[in-house]
């Protein structure tokens, strides 16, 4: 009895201990999102407050109708979009590839790619800007997509394949015996399986490019190409136009449609990102 109050008293502090962690990181937002509904004078004065004393929804209004803020949304969009078209297709295709055949080179490959994705993508900046001046995709959302693409097809190819590690092949045997191909196999079968892995790996790509801003603001040259990132960088850039209240208002904007999908989808997050790392 003692021992099972004991271990009810460890269990009790140790959810009010993440209880408190959760509320501690929770001050940056709720003071961006008072700084949001506030006024221009509330950043430079010395009061810190988590609610706003004389509310108002201009900086909405403003960033909505007054800055281009539904544009960089629609960039945004496109950009996410075609890099998870792009880097799944390649990424499935290649991991699924890599966990059913046993061909020469595969764990050299797959190594050789984790390697080269470790290195800071600042230092690959001037190639690709070289590579896409010379190809005509500079200030484009084609040449974005494609350098976006190809980063995040390395972390799809390692996520999937090790969730695809953890599919038995005997149901794969199983389909062919009633007299599934290769197609059908992998349409009905293999990807159903895989939903959660696959549902990961697009938010996760879709995370890194919402959020991305050097290549943007490098190799997006016009305000009309931006992505969200790139735009809310340009809200900051210059220091007479600087309203911090402006800018939290649009950051928050910017994270509302990443925390309706999150929501959407937060029971696959724990299944898909496990199980792809079982095996990788």
């Amino acid at each position: 009895m003692k021992r099972r109050t004991k271990e009810r008293l460890g269990y009790a502090a140790l959810n009010m201990g993440f209880l408190l962690l959760c509320l501690i990181t929770l001050v940056p937002i709720l003071y961006a999102v008072n700084v949001s509904f506030s006024g221009e004078g509330v950043t430079l004065s010395g009061d810190f407050s988590l609610i706003p004393s004389d509310p108002t929804l201009e900086n909405y209004r403003t960033i909505l109708f007054d800055e281009p803020f539904l544009l960089w949304l629609k960039n945004s969009l496109l950009l996410s979009a075609g890099t998870m078209a792009v880097a799944m297709l390649c990424g499935i295709t290649a991991a699924y590839a890599c966990s059913r055949w046993r061909f020469p080179g595969r764990r050299a490959m797959l190594r050789v790619l984790l390697v080269l994705n470790a290195f800071p993508q600042v230092l690959s900046l001037f190639a690709y800007y070289r590579i896409l001046r010379l190809s005509g995709l500079l200030n484009s959302h084609a040449g974005l997509i494609l350098i976006y693409a190809g980063s995040m097809c390395v972390f799809a190819i390692w996520n999937m394949k090790g969730y695809f590690d953890t599919i038995p092949i005997e149901i794969e045997e199983a389909s062919k015996i009633d007299g599934a191909n290769d197609a059908q196999m992998i349409w009905k079968i293999v990807l159903p399986l895989a939903k959660p892995a696959i549902i990961v790996t697009c938010i996760m790509v879709l995370i890194t490019v919402w959020n991305e801003y050097l290549f943007a603001t490098t190799f997006l040259l016009e305000s009309e190409y931006y992505s969200l990132a790139a735009g809310l960088y340009q809200l900051q850039s210059n220091d007479y136009t600087r309203s911090w209240p402006l800018f939290t208002a649009a950051s928050i904007l910017a994270s509302i449609p990443l925390l309706l999908i999150f929501f959407k989808i937060q029971k696959y997050m724990v299944s898909g990102l496990t199980a792809g790392g079982v095996k990788g």
